[in-house]
């Protein structure tokens, strides 16, 4: 016998009348855990049941690190020209406009300084949304500019790093931008300022030829596809079947180019840790 009887037939509801889940509700992780995405908020947005780091941007590791979420952004209006006039599908100037409209960013990284548990911090974090976290111009003259700050208020510089290699549009100046950020974390290192650079997933191509691996610390998320060409692209190359866990963090970790791997949930107080061992 069933406890409940409609006593009217068919659905009442009119289709005016019918309500929606609102989109972006919930998360579900690549193993199927499905999670709340306010409880993800809540929790780093690292998934409780399989710790899995859910890929963010600026907005979100400012929300992590920064007391209260504050923070005084730098050089936020700068935006790419097209020195090249360059064009593929598209032109390049309508790819950037485009790419500003759907992301409400002006390029591939911000750089903002504030505090992290009372102590001055300046950070450049990079936005895979923005042509794959590609490094062009704008982002090399923003993250030397966010050094020079470093430099001239001596406070310590985190560098987050996302990003899939040059911007190929803008070809021989997006190179010259490994070169320019190579040498002001020298003049960095000469002074003596902490630089710990945070790869997270992916951080490949020029990026990690360049000031990505230059940090006094480098550290990663678990997980985290870190190297310079890709598995693919390797494995044609050399014809031969790569090793399990290829270019993830705890393979480089094993291999010696990380100092150690950081749950995101722990990065303001471990970094807060290491700042203040440096500072003593």
């Amino acid at each position: 016998m069933a406890w409940f009887k409609r006593t009217d037939k068919g659905i009442k509801t009119s289709t005016a009348e019918k309500k929606d889940a609102p989109d972006g509700l919930w998360f579900k992780t690549p193993n199927g855990n499905i999670i709340h995405t306010r409880e993800l908020k809540n929790n780093a947005y690292v998934c409780p049941d399989d710790d899995f780091h859910v890929k963010i941007g600026s907005k979100e590791y400012f929300e992590i690190l920064f007391d209260n979420n504050k923070f005084t952004e730098l050089d936020k209006d700068m935006k790419s020209g097209d020195p090249l006039k360059f064009s593929d599908t598209k032109p390049y100037t309508s790819r950037i406009a485009a790419t500003i409209d759907k992301t409400e960013l002006n390029d591939a990284v911000r750089t903002a300084y504030g505090k992290m548990n009372g102590l001055d911090l300046v950070v450049a974090c990079m936005d895979f949304n923005f042509i794959g976290g590609s490094m062009g111009s704008v982002v090399g003259e923003k993250i030397a500019r966010a050094i020079d700050h470093s430099l001239k208020n001596k406070v310590p510089f985190l560098m987050i790093s996302k990003s899939g290699g040059a911007r190929m549009m803008e070809a021989g100046f997006s190179l010259m931008q490994m070169a320019k950020t190579s040498a002001k974390l020298a003049l960095l290192d000469q002074a003596a300022i902490p630089y710990i650079s945070l790869l997270t997933d992916p951080t490949t191509g020029g990026v990690t030829a360049s000031y990505a691996m230059l940090g006094d610390f480098n550290i990663a998320e678990p997980e985290a596809l870190i190297g310079f060409a890709g598995p693919r692209v390797i494995r044609e190359t050399i014809g031969k079947d790569l090793p399990k866990g290829f270019q993830s963090s705890e393979f480089v970790l094993e291999h010696g180019f990380l100092d150690f791997i950081i749950d995101r949930r722990q990065l303001k107080s471990r970094l807060t840790t290491l700042l203040n061992l440096l500072n003593n």
